[in-house]
C-alpha cells in the first residue's frame, strides 16, 4: 500500500527567497523520509499552483493526497483559502481522496527552531536572563492567531528570558521597533528579536528594518528549513494520514 502524496501548499511571494527557502525545507523532508512523495504547490505569486498540481497527480494516478498549509497560525489562508480550493479539486477530481492537515502551530519544533536561530544569531545561555526578546510574527486580523502568537510569548517568558513581548509586521501594532523601544524604556539590558515567520519575503524584511532602527542587539533569521521544521511538517503529515486513514475504514 502506498503512502498519501505530500502537498505542501506555501503561501508565495514575488521575492525568489521565498521558494527558494520553501525548496530547501521540502528537500530536507524528503531527505527525512525516503520514499515519500513530497509535492510543493503555491497559493499565490508563484508557480505551480494548488490547482495544477492536484491535476496532475490524478492524471498519473495517484489516489491520496495530504495537503499541508504551510502555515504557522490558523488564519484566514489555513481556514478560507486552502479548504476552498480543495473543495474546488475534490469536485474535479472525485477519485484522488484529499485531506488537509493542520497548520504548524504552536509546537515544541518551532520553540527548538526559534532557539536554534537564536543562537545562531550569538544569544548564549548566560544571555538570556538579561535579554528581552521580541517575538515578531507576520501579523494577522484573525483573533485566533492572535491569541496563539500572545500564548506563545507568555511560554517563553518561562523560558528565562527577561522579558517577552510580541510583534507584528502588518496588520496590527506593535511593530517590532515598538516593541524594542518599550523594553529599552523598561531598562532591558538587552534586546533580541526573533522572527516567528517561515521564509525570507516583504514582511520579514520589515520585521528586520524595524530591529534595526530601533536598535536591537541580536536579530534572528528566519525559521527556514530547520530540521525541526522538516520534522514538524512529518508529524502533521502523519496526524492527517491517520485521520484519513481512519475515515475511509469508518
Amino acid at each position: 500500500m502506498t503512502h498519501p502524496t505530500l502537498l505542501v501548499i506555501a503561501h508565495g511571494s514575488r521575492d525568489p527567497r521565498h521558494a527558494a527557502t520553501v525548496h530547501a525545507l521540502t528537500e530536507r523532508v524528503r531527505a527525512e523520509r525516503p520514499g515519500l512523495r513530497v509535492e510543493t504547490a503555491y497559493l499565490e505569486f508563484n508557480a505551480p499552483s494548488v490547482p495544477r498540481v492536484l491535476e496532475r497527480l490524478a492524471a498519473e494516478g495517484a489516489d491520496e493526497v495530504v495537503a499541508l498549509p504551510l502555515l504557522l497560525t490558523r488564519a484566514f489562508h489555513a481556514k478560507t483559502d486552502i479548504p476552498s480550493v480543495l473543495r474546488e479539486a475534490r469536485a474535479r477530481l472525485p477519485r484522488l481522496r484529499i485531506r488537509q492537515a493542520d497548520v504548524l502551530g504552536p509546537s515544541p519544533l518551532l520553540d527548538a527552531t526559534l532557539g536554534r536561530r537564536l543562537r545562531q544569531a550569538g544569544i548564549r545561555p548566560d544571555d538570556i536572563p538579561r535579554t528581552g526578546l521580541v517575538l515578531a510574527s507576520a501579523g494577522s486580523t484573525d483573533p485566533e492567531a492572535i491569541a496563539v502568537i500572545a500564548e506563545i510569548a507568555r511560554e517563553l517568558r518561562h523560558t528565562g528570558w527577561c522579558a517577552v513581548r510580541p510583534a507584528f509586521a502588518s496588520a496590527l501594532l506593535p511593530r517590532t521597533e515598538d516593541a524594542v523601544r518599550e523594553l529599552r524604556a523598561e531598562g532591558v539590558e538587552r534586546v533580541a528579536v526573533a522572527p516567528y515567520v517561515i521564509a525570507p519575503g516583504r514582511l520579514p524584511d520589515r520585521i528586520a528594518a524595524g530591529a534595526e532602527a530601533a536598535g536591537a542587539d541580536v536579530l534572528a533569521d528566519v525559521l527556514g528549513p530547520a530540521p525541526e521544521l522538516a520534522r514538524l511538517l512529518l508529524n502533521r503529515y502523519d496526524e492527517a494520514r491517520m485521520t484519513l486513514g481512519a475515515s475511509l475504514t469508518a
